[in-house]
């Protein structure tokens, strides 16, 4: 795979005699380039609403911004910033082509879904090198890394990105985040990236600034209005970052973070144009759909779209067994959880089209059983189902030893793709809560959301709302519990 085939609209484009800058921003008149030391020089605006400049002698370390009424902003499809999203954007020289490794088949995938941040102490690529040889030696065959798309602030969970073209200089470089999936191949192991393509972080994304088209203002999601995938463009700007993702650094697939969150009728060809977009980079990428209307058109072995989901139905079903709890997403499962588990183990979703509480009792789901068990990944615990926790508790702090012991036995014995969260291998019981780095009335905003989510918490368990983790915690140890240093800059 090599990164120079690739056909894109977005972000700079690196040639022989210096560089072409590239913006999409349909809703203004004009937009000048920002070149580091140089005077502002006005681009010229072409089809579609894209401006363009070329600038002769602008290569590699060349740093830049976009001005647009008087607001000087990143380039929302940099392949790097020097410092953080809200800066100057850099020109990358374009990486070695990947080499060509043998990797396992996905049917014996054995992931280990791991955070950059927080899996070593220095919580960079350079490090996580280090821990490669414990993942496979723990038998391990694919890890799988939470988001590192380019987020507001020192750390995050990963869920916050706004710059999706671009690895969090926090964690290294290109050639860092290069160097991690290079060593990993060297060792056997598959890796796979997560993205989130689905809603922007509440900081640092201009796009409503200069493309309002990117967004449906009619339209609202959790995280705001929604993005317009009935927009060819908006369609093409994910599908270009999924490209960049397995072609310029050797991903080997891509888990798509709750596709069934996008609220437009474009979803649909949006998520066929995202599979045959990638494809065309990489045909046996693995492609990974959360989607909790688990729809089995998509996982199709002859359509050969989508590899597998996420089987949550699995996970809640499980959950609900091992520790009683019937509240939130586990309370479907409460009903006849036996039989519910049965259905999970052998025709992977347990809800097929039967009415659904959480929905107003309308149908949810889609026939399963056709499909093979390597369609869905399994789990007994990942970062959603501890992280949005309100102590961000793993499995072991509300279940007995035996039964954390027989779901782990159930998983590894399951046909179906087992994944497992980082340290879950060795029983750890260190919380993982949410966590973030913004100011201002933005923090406060976030303090007080989680407050308000988990107010009922404590009517049912001892203490008070004071003792949720603070999640704009500035110290060496997060107040949860972490162990890993969380280092202020």
């Amino acid at each position: 795979m090599n990164e120079a085939s690739l056909s894109s609209r977005f972000g700079p484009l690196l040639r022989a005699d210096g560089t072409l800058f590239r913006l999409w921003a349909p809703g203004v008149a004009g937009v000048d380039l920002l070149v580091e030391g140089a005077e502002p020089v006005p681009m010229r605006r072409g089809a579609e609403g894209i401006f363009e400049c070329h600038v002769p002698g602008a290569g590699p370390g060349t740093a830049y911004m976009f001005r647009v009424g008087g607001h000087d902003v990143p380039d929302p499809a940099s392949r790097a910033q020097r410092e953080d999203v809200e800066g100057w954007s850099l020109v990358t020289a374009p990486l070695a082509p990947t080499p060509e490794l043998a990797i396992r088949p996905w049917s014996e995938a054995i992931i280990a879904e791991v955070h950059v941040g927080t899996a070593t102490p220095e919580g960079t690529f350079r490090a996580l090198i280090d821990r490669l040889d414990h993942y496979r030696d723990a038998g391990f065959t694919v890890i799988e890394l939470l988001p590192v798309a380019d987020f507001p602030g020192r750390w995050n969970w990963g869920y916050d990105g706004v710059l999706l073209y671009a690895p969090d200089r926090a964690y290294g470089t290109p050639e860092d985040l290069r160097a991690l999936v290079d060593a990993a191949h060297e060792r056997g192991l598959g890796v796979m990236l997560d993205v989130v393509y689905n809603h922007f972080g509440p900081s640092g994304n201009y796009l409503p600034l200069y493309a309002p088209a990117f967004f449906r203002q009619d339209v609202d999601t959790p995280w705001g209005p929604a993005v317009d995938l009935e927009n060819p463009l908006v369609r093409a700007f994910f599908v270009e970052s999924a490209q960049q993702w397995l072609a310029r650094y050797g991903f080997d697939g891509l888990r798509f973070d709750a596709v069934h969150a996008f609220a437009t009728r474009g979803t649909g060809t949006f998520l066929r144009e995202l599979a045959e977009g990638c494809r065309r980079v990489r045909r046996d990428a693995w492609l990974v759909l959360e989607n909790h209307d688990n729809v089995a058109r998509w996982l199709e072995r002859d359509g050969a779209l989508y590899t597998a989901q996420w089987n949550d139905d699995w996970h809640h079903v499980l959950h609900h067994l091992a520790t009683g709890e019937a509240a939130g997403y586990y309370a479907p499962y409460a009903v006849d959880p036996l039989a519910d588990l049965g259905r999970a183990l052998a025709q992977g979703f347990v809800f097929q089209g039967e009415p659904y509480p959480d929905a107003g009792g309308h149908p949810r789901g889609t026939p399963s059983a056709h499909l093979p068990p390597d369609a869905f990944v399994a789990f007994v615990q990942n970062h959603d189902h501890i992280g949005n926790r309100p102590l961000g508790d793993r499995l072991v702090s509300s279940s007995t030893p035996e039964a954390t012991a027989l779901l782990r036995f159930v998983l590894m014995l399951s046909p179906q793709i087992p994944l497992f969260f980082m340290g879950e291998e060795a029983e750890l019981a260190t919380p993982f809560p949410f966590f973030c780095d913004f100011s201002g009335d933005l923090a406060e905003a976030v303090r007080n959301g989680r407050r308000n989510e988990f107010k009922d918490f404590f009517a049912h368990h001892e203490g008070t709302v004071d003792d949720l983790p603070d999640p704009i915690a500035d110290s060496d140890v997060h107040p949860a519990g972490f162990p890993i240093v969380i280092r202020p800059a």
